[in-house]
C-alpha cells in the first residue's frame, strides 16, 4: 500500500520528531538543579579516616570521597557540562540527614549506614562498603571480650547505628558500662588519649583509620569483637529517581570494571585485603546495563 502525506501532516510529524529528544532531555530534581547551577554539593565528614576526612592540603579526602569524585565525573558527562564545580559541605553525625533533607547537600559521602528507618527521610545509593562496629582501646587496657567491659567507660557518638547496636549487644551480654557521649570520631579518639574513656565504639574501618593516623598507633588495640552489620551507602534526597539512577550507574560501572580496586588499595590496602563480604558486595552491586 502506498500513501502520501499532505503538507500539514508532514510538518506536524517533523515538529514532533524534532521535539522528541528535547522533551526527553528535560531535567528536574537534583540533575536539573546541577545542570542549571553547574554545582554538585557534596557532604563530607571532617574526621572519619580513611573514608572521609580533611587531608594535609585541607581538602576532603578518603575512600568515600573518591567514590563521589567518580560519580561527579559521570554526572558531568551525562549532563554535558564543560565544567562542574564541587561544593564541599561539612556535616556531622547529628545533622547529616537533615542537611540532605533540606537540600544543602546533594550527595553525602562519608560513613553513613543505609537503614530502613533512615529511608523514611532519605534515599541511598548502591552499597559502597560493608563494615561492622567494634571497639578501639589502648593496648594497656587489655580489653578482649564482653566480660572485660563491665563497669568500663565506653565512648560513643549519639544518634548513630553504633550507639543502638552497642546498647543491644551489652543488654544481650548482661553487661553494664558507663557511656561517654562524644561529638565525632576525633573526640572519641581524644577521649581515649586523655583517659576519659576505656574504649571508643564505632565502625571498625574508621577505628583502624583513627589508630593509624594518630600520633602513636602502637598505643592502641582493636579487640576481636564485632557487634553490628554496617552497610555504607551514599545518601541523597528521597524520591529523586533520576539522580539516584545516575549515581548507581556510576557506582555499578566502577565495580564491574574493577576501577574500585585501586581506590580500596589507596585508602584501606595498608590494613588488609578486602573481606569476603566486601568482595561479594562489589560483585552483587556491579549491576549490568
Amino acid at each position: 500500500m502506498q500513501f502520501k502525506l499532505n503538507r500539514s501532516t508532514a510538518a506536524l510529524l517533523a515538529s514532533l520528531l524534532l521535539a522528541g529528544p528535547a522533551l526527553g532531555q528535560k531535567l528536574d530534581g537534583t540533575l536539573g538543579r546541577i545542570k542549571a547551577s553547574g554545582t554538585l554539593n557534596i557532604g563530607y565528614r571532617e574526621s572519619s579516616p580513611p573514608f572521609s576526612f580533611i587531608g594535609p592540603d585541607k581538602r576532603p579526602v578518603g575512600y568515600s570521597i573518591d567514590l563521589c569524585m567518580h560519580v561527579a565525573s559521570v554526572v558531568q558527562k551525562q549532563l554535558g557540562l564543560a565544567n562542574l564545580k564541587l561544593g564541599w559541605v561539612p556535616v556531622t553525625a547529628e545533622n547529616r540527614i537533615e542537611m540532605v533533607v533540606q537540600g544543602k547537600v546533594d550527595l553525602e559521602c562519608s560513613t553513613t549506614t543505609a537503614s530502613l528507618s533512615r529511608q523514611e527521610r532519605v534515599d541511598f545509593s548502591l552499597m559502597t562498603f560493608v563494615d561492622g562496629a567494634g571497639l578501639l582501646t589502648t593496648a594497656a587496657a587489655n580489653l578482649r571480650g564482653s566480660a572485660d567491659l563491665a563497669g568500663k567507660r565506653i565512648a560513643v557518638i549519639p544518634g548513630t547505628t553504633t550507639e543502638k547496636a552497642l546498647a543491644e549487644y551489652l543488654r544481650a551480654e548482661f553487661v553494664t558500662v558507663q557511656t561517654v557521649r562524644v561529638k565525632d570520631h576525633a573526640q572519641g579518639l581524644a577521649a581515649l588519649e586523655e583517659d576519659r574513656a576505656d574504649a571508643f565504639a564505632s565502625d571498625r574501618g574508621v577505628l583502624i583509620g583513627l589508630a593509624i593516623t594518630s600520633k602513636d598507633p602502637k598505643r592502641f588495640a582493636l579487640p576481636d569483637l564485632t557487634f553490628s552489620y554496617e552497610p555504607y551507602a551514599l545518601m541523597m534526597r528521597r524520591n529523586d529517581a533520576a539522580f539516584r539512577l545516575a549515581v548507581n550507574r556510576a557506582l555499578a560501572a566502577l565495580y564491574r570494571s574493577g576501577g574500585v580496586v585501586p581506590i580500596y588499595e589507596r585508602w584501606l590496602g595498608v590494613f588488609s585485603k578486602p573481606s569476603q563480604a566486601l568482595q561479594a558486595m562489589y560483585v552483587l552491586n556491579g549491576l549490568p546495563e
